[in-house]
């Protein structure tokens, strides 16, 4: 099922996740569902708050990008990140690996919107994968920035909040339009007219 991608100025956005314990049914529904809305907008990484849940679980699926490169690294050897995709990561952790790096990042809850933002090159991801199995590898480029970014969206942080204030202050109209219009619309499904 096609689910709604909330846009910037949606409380759930900034609300840290809760854990995961176990794999239910429900959450594999929402996983396919997940899956299925990240693809059909074209995105790379979807995580729950950006659906409306606050819960500990993101999705990811770099193989549509071929301009910026990814790595992967299971058990210490080098593996093709084609067959690894998509990911499905729950109670993700990561730890930093390497220099930081600056790259552009988009964001399906920000649409239109573009900017650099700085990450560690690379992460040690350990998680539990969609089966409920614990998952750990390393990652680099694309990838990791893809997996930091919704692994942020998990913890209530928002790309915009990784921005260098300059970059952030030259996005102000557009992001303060966007909060406005975002708020006005929770209202209005809040409070209907004539109420």
């Amino acid at each position: 099922m096609l689910l709604r991608v909330v846009k910037y100025g949606t409380p759930v956005l900034r609300q840290k996740g809760a854990r995961v314990e176990k794999v239910t049914p429900e959450i594999r529904q929402l996983i396919a569902d997940m899956l299925q809305t990240m693809h059909a907008y074209k995105g790379i990484g979807l995580a729950a708050q950006q659906v409306g849940l606050a819960l500990q679980v993101t999705v990811v699926d770099v193989r549509g990008v071929t301009d910026r490169p990814s790595t992967l690294e299971l058990d210490g050897h080098p593996a093709d990140v084609a067959k690894f995709m998509p990911v499905v990561l729950i109670n993700p952790e990561l730890q930093p690996v390497g220099s930081q790096v600056t790259g552009p990042e988009g964001c399906l809850s920000f649409p239109e919107v573009y900017a650099d933002v700085s990450r560690p090159e690379e992460v040690i991801v350990r998680a539990m994968d969609g089966e409920g199995s614990r998952l750990e590898f390393k990652c680099g480029g694309l990838l990791a920035r893809a997996i930091q970014h919704e692994t942020d969206h998990l913890n209530g942080i928002l790309f915009i909040d990784r921005m260098t204030r300059d970059v952030k202050a030259g996005l102000r109209a557009e992001l303060d339009a966007m909060q406005a219009e975002t708020r006005a619309v929770l209202q209005s499904a809040t409070f209907p007219a004539g109420a």
